[in-house]
């Protein structure tokens, strides 16, 4: 059945065009989330991939400086990849060699210090405001070493559960590195494949937003590598005015830590109480613990936003935002990988329209 024209028309009508627009609107935003959520779901089923190729590029990102550095040398990109990871490799080896020296050198005085401050702890609880006797001390003992007897099928369980995760994790930085040798020696070749896949009159924007999102990434990956640079010299800094041993051991520590969000500065932070209290009594401890959350806060709230926000071209409060909302939906892995993420998404989106937003050049 037909109905007239002036039927139609005013059937037409009938629905506000407001209402027409967001019904339009809302459509597509639902086509696009659920492209998002099928892209979610896919990376969790291959997570023990997706994860290790992530860190790939963020090495890639970190490393091409370098690589750079040495094709200006005049080596080609294969060789110049190789210089570049094996400089790496031998600076780390050689600064982590030097501090294990350290630790191995300071280690016996540390263990004696730490039987004193156990034999401390247990005249505190026998005389302190407690007044534990001697054969409290040794009941709580007693009920300690059954529950571990106790429990021993359990810690079995987990410490097995941990030996597969580390043979994950070794598997993972196996493919992590592998792929990173693959991305900065041919980098642009996997690129320019990949590129192929889209429509040719799309090609030409496509290339030049990801080259934009690409520039992004290796700003922020120098800004990372400062941030955690800050840290672990604060960290040095307290420790060194303390007195706490294995101060350069503690430096190391926090600044590989410092590149996983917040758990890292909990990590490192409680090591370095543990070490004050062992070594130096409660009051030093107290003071290593606000001297740790004096450089948490100033990473979280004024690093991270300024210099991060900065080389990614990011408002700090998006980077909270960002850390916040990624450590909610991944924890570890999606605090680390969100704002690279975020970095080169708006790097790539600015990139397509450069007329809208004109490159900005860091330095």
């Amino acid at each position: 059945m037909r109905f007239p024209a002036a039927r139609r028309t005013a059937t037409a009508t009938a629905v506000p065009r407001g209402l027409v627009t967001a019904s339009e609107w809302a459509w597509r935003t639902l086509v696009i989330a659920a492209l998002i959520v099928g892209g979610w779901y896919v990376l969790q089923k291959f997570s023990g991939v997706a994860i290790p190729l992530a860190v790939a590029v963020l090495l890639t990102a970190l490393l091409t400086p370098i690589r750079q550095q040495f094709e200006r040398w005049g080596l080609p990109p294969v060789l110049a990849t190789v210089a570049a990871m094996l400089a790496t490799v031998v600076v780390l080896g050689a600064v982590f060699t030097a501090i294990g020296a350290q630790v191995v050198r300071e280690w016996p005085q540390l263990f004696d210090q730490a039987g004193q401050a156990l034999t401390s702890l247990l005249g505190w609880l026998a005389a302190g405001p407690l007044h534990l006797e001697a054969a409290q001390l040794q009941e709580y003992y007693a009920q300690f070493t059954a529950w571990l007897n106790e429990s021993r099928a359990q810690i079995a369980g987990l410490l097995a559960s941990a030996g597969v995760s580390v043979g994950h994790f070794l598997a993972g930085l196996a493919i992590a590195l592998i792929a990173t040798f693959f991305f900065l020696s041919g980098g642009k070749g996997i690129w320019q494949a990949c590129l192929r896949l889209v429509p040719e009159h799309y090609q030409a924007p496509t290339d030049r937003a990801a080259g934009r999102g690409w520039f992004s990434l290796v700003a922020y990956m120098r800004a990372q590598v400062l941030v955690a640079l800050v840290d672990a010299l604060g960290m040095l800094i307290g420790a060194l005015i303390l007195g706490i041993p294995m101060a350069w051991a503690l430096f190391a520590f926090t600044f590989i830590t410092a590149f996983i969000p917040v758990v890292g500065a909990v990590l490192s932070g409680t090591i370095a109480v543990l070490l004050a209290l062992v070594t130096s009594g409660p009051v030093t401890a107290v003071i290593m613990l606000g001297i740790t959350i004096l450089v948490v806060q100033t990473e979280g709230h004024f690093l991270q936003p300024i210099l991060l926000g900065r080389a990614v071209s990011l408002h700090p409060l998006a980077v909270l935002i960002g850390l916040a909302v990624g450590a909610t939906l991944a924890g570890i892995v999606g605090a680390l990988l969100v704002i690279p993420t975020l970095a080169f998404s708006v790097a790539f989106v600015r990139g397509l329209d450069p007329q809208r937003f004109p490159e900005v050049r860091h330095h």
